[in-house]
Formats: structure tokens, sequence, C-alpha cells
């Protein structure tokens, strides 16, 4: 999981990181360096460093198309559509290849606790649990330090199962950080491959590939068993259908990159 996952949209409910995608996309590599999504430097050797959590660039990359980090936390302060109670319509679904998120996160000059309170499947036949490659409850490390969210699909049937990720961080003071606890609820797909379809290379669609074992490889914006749907991020709004990736169909009424443009007269 663009997690979970990403992350996200053109619209004025989430201020901050959406100008800087859809102007990436429009520019579409031929902006200057300014036009860009800019990487935040995270300085571990500040002395007035604070709390900062990010999700790793060549995640969102994987999942989006662009190689960006996502600000979870940054000195202290958690960012502010992730406070938005619509935040997780915007994401997309994590696709099958994608089995992890990977994180990163530093204390900086303060003391922190962690507590991963909710690692939750609501279809365990298609998903099992989350699980952590650290301990669930902790101390934050004062230098920058990476952890996974692992994202086991049980292998017992295909679909796009929700899951949910709680996270609660306290100062030695035992008072909750202002913005958490997260409860996240994001969605993943996995694919049952119950073995090699010796007809791959006929059914791989939108320019992907048969491997050596049979088995489609997707051209970065694609997902599914045979490459067959497309993958818009932030998702279609509205009713709209993701066409090609990054491009959505809008339904009468609707416009803008993802539908997202409020009704208009017809």
């Amino acid at each position: 999981m663009n997690f979970l996952f990403v992350i996200i949209p053109l619209i004025v409910s989430i201020p901050s990181l959406i100008p800087n995608l859809i102007e990436a996309k429009r520019n579409n590599g031929h902006g200057n360096n300014n036009d860009r999504p800019r990487r935040h430097q995270h300085n571990a050797n500040s002395g007035n460093s604070d709390l900062s959590l990010w999700i790793d660039e060549q995640f969102i990359k994987r999942i989006s198309g662009f190689p960006m980090e996502i600000q979870i936390i940054t000195d202290g302060n958690v960012q502010q559509y992730l406070l938005d109670p619509n935040f997780e319509n915007y994401l997309p679904v994590i696709p099958s290849e994608v089995g992890m998120v990977n994180l990163t996160w530093r204390a900086g000059e303060k003391k922190y606790f962690y507590n991963f309170d909710r690692l939750q499947s609501f279809n365990e036949q298609v998903l099992t649990p989350p699980i952590l490659s650290i301990e669930t409850r902790g101390k934050i490390p004062r230098k920058p330090k990476s952890f996974s969210v692992l994202l086991p699909c049980s292998g017992k049937e295909s679909g796009i199962a929700l899951f949910t990720i709680g996270l609660l961080i306290e100062t030695r003071k035992g008072h909750a950080l202002q913005g958490t606890p997260f409860r996240f609820k994001l969605r993943k797909e996995c694919i049952v491959r119950e073995g090699p379809d010796q007809e791959c290379d006929k059914k791989c669609a939108n320019g992907g590939w048969c491997t050596k074992e049979k088995v489609c490889q997707c051209r970065q914006g694609y997902l599914g068993q045979y490459c067959q749907s497309a993958m818009c991020y932030p998702r279609c709004q509205n009713g709209g259908i993701c066409s090609s990736p990054g491009v959505c169909d809008c339904p009468n009424g609707f416009h803008g990159d993802y539908c997202e443009g409020g009704l208009k007269s017809i």
C-alpha cells in the first residue's frame, strides 16, 4: 500500500502535497528542477531537530511513478493532509507486486515512544494482518532508522482487502503527539497464481511481458494478473474511470485531471 501508502490530489482540502504532484505530471519531466517535487532534507545532526517520519521515495515511485518522499511527520508536526477525513479516499490500491511499505523515522533531540496498537486485516482470506519488522511498541531512535510494514497475502484467494494500521506516539511525559493516534485504512491487491500460464505471452496486456516463470510482469502504472488495470494516482473521483495511467475519463458534469472539479453547468 500509494499504506499506504503514496500521497495525493488536486483538491482544496489537501493543501500541501497535491500541487507538487500535479505540477510534476503536467511538466512531464520538461520543467526545471524548481517545478518538481522536492526531496525533504533530513538533518539528523541539527541541534534543534525534532521527530520526523516519512515513507521512502522508492516505494512511492513504484505505486505512483513519482520518485519522492511522503512526509508524515516533520519536525514534530503531523502533516495537515493526513488529518483530512477524506484522505484515505484518494489513496490507490497497493499493487500485488508490492509486499511491504518502507518507512524511516528519527526522534531528534527529544524522546518519543510509539505503539502500533492496530494491525488488522478485514479480509484474512485475502490478506493476513500486517507485520512489522520492529517491535510493536518501543522508543523511537534518535537518528534516522528504517523499518518495514509487511503486507502478506494469504495465498488463499485473489482480491482487494482492506486493512488498518494504528499508531500512537507519546512524549516522554506520556502525552500523545498532536494529530495521533493515526488510524489508516488502506487497500491491498492480492493475486493467487495457480501455476504458470502457458499462454501468458498472449494475455499480458498494456505492454506487460511474460517472464520465464510464465507470469505477466507489468509496466509501471498497470496492475492485475494480466496487467489489465491502469492505475490513477490519486484515484479518479466522482465516478471517473481510470483509462490509462494517470488519465481519468470523467462523467458528464465533472472535470479536472482526477474529475475532482465540482459539477458544472451542461
